[in-house]
């Protein structure tokens, strides 16, 4: 068990030099770049679950369509929640959810059926 005597004070995000100016404060981060951050990051974590990072993806060690489905699905829910703030971004975003929609179900031994796929319930069936 850890105490919290064996932290150090200067770790974490707290810890940030105010004065860096490559530090940002998050109160003044736009939420579409905030949102438009989390929709790159979900979208790059569910490629490399599609294993689409290498050469062969069926062969990729990263290769966990369980894994990808789930961040997938994240994905489509916060496009789909916030695709009225992304403005001109949603357009790019909205394509990226969709190939790798498609991605998933070229990837699957048994493709879900349309409507059923990840995400698919948020954004409709992808074909």
């Amino acid at each position: 068990m850890t105490d919290s005597s064996d932290i150090p004070e200067s770790s974490g995000p707290a810890a940030a030099d105010p004065d860096d100016p490559n530090v940002r404060e998050l109160a003044t981060i736009p939420a579409v770049e905030v949102i438009t951050r989390s929709a790159v990051m979900l979208m790059s974590a569910a490629a490399e679950k599609l294993g689409l990072s290498d050469a062969d993806p069926e062969e990729s060690p990263h290769l966990d369509l369980d894994e990808a489905r789930r961040l997938i699905t994240a994905l489509a829910g916060l496009v789909t929640a916030s695709v009225e703030y992304l403005g001109p971004h949603a357009g790019p975003v909205r394509d990226g959810l969709k190939t790798l929609q498609l991605a998933f179900r070229e990837a699957s031994a048994a493709p879900d059926e349309p409507g059923h796929g990840p995400g698919e319930k948020y954004t409709g069936p992808v074909w």
